[in-house]
């Protein structure tokens, strides 16, 4: 399922733990990887020199290669998410730093809050340290996204022979229960292991209090689609915000 990796580097730390973490799931899936920069059209007269991103694929390159994997590294011009977007279309996932070179110390950057919205793949946003992905859970809600997630989730589960920690937040428990065994009845259904969470408040405190509590290192959640093609991805982006594991993000 994710056997073509794309991975969008601008040189600050959080990307080069995106390369590292692409690497993780490289190995288990026997992945190709695809490692870009994108230099921002109106940086083109200042910022990183031609060279700096030379050498920032090369390194690139050579860690992959060091690691066993297949590379190809490609140099870009334009707006990041656009560019990693419309590469992601050929690929099965996209993976990001949570925050880039210029991105508040307390924020998502702005490459990673414009894919969960238009990519057309999933997207996994990295934490400050490679998981080894190895503990998965999923943020479900019922919305066709969190289907779409829940499918990703019981296919990656599989392969890592682990529990899915179903975690859903509510402010009425009896809705949630019902909600949940939507869930409880695919994962049962493809002989997937589960537990399940019911918790109260956000989205993004109850995800933070599982994830802290039971300790797994990898979290599924949908994007929310609106109305005409907009996407709102306001319980992705909290999540994102109060969690510090892989979120695999599906469209």
């Amino acid at each position: 399922m994710f056997t073509r990796l794309l991975i969008g580097l601008d040189g600050s730390p959080n990307a080069d733990e995106a390369l590292e973490q692409a690497v993780v799931v490289g190995k288990r899936f026997k992945s190709r990887l695809l490692v870009v920069h994108v230099r921002e059209t109106h940086l083109l007269g200042g910022g990183r020199r031609a060279s700096d991103s030379g050498e920032l694929l090369s390194r690139a390159e050579e860690r992959v290669s060091d690691a066993g994997l297949p590379v190809q590294t490609v140099q870009l011009f334009g707006d990041p998410s656009t560019e990693l977007a419309t590469l992601a279309r050929d690929v099965d996932t996209v993976l990001v730093g949570k925050r880039g070179r210029s991105s508040p110390a307390d924020g998502l950057g702005k490459t990673v809050s414009a894919l969960i919205r238009i990519a057309e793949r999933s997207v996994i946003v990295c934490a400050s340290k490679p998981s080894p992905m190895n503990s998965c859970a999923i943020a479900y809600d019922g919305r066709p996204t969190a289907q779409r997630a829940l499918a990703a989730v019981a296919r990656f589960a599989s392969v890592t022979q682990s529990t899915v920690h179903i975690i859903h937040a509510t402010i009425d428990p009896a809705i949630g229960i019902l909600v949940v065994g939507e869930a409880e009845a695919v994962l049962s259904l493809q002989g997937v292991a589960f537990e399940t969470h019911i918790e109260r408040g956000t989205p993004g405190e109850a995800v933070a209090r599982v994830v802290q509590r039971i300790g797994c290192d990898a979290l599924f959640a949908g994007a929310h689609v609106g109305q005409r093609a907009q996407v709102t991805a306001s319980h992705a982006e909290e999540i994102l915000q109060q969690t510090d594991i892989p979120v695999v993000i599906e469209p």
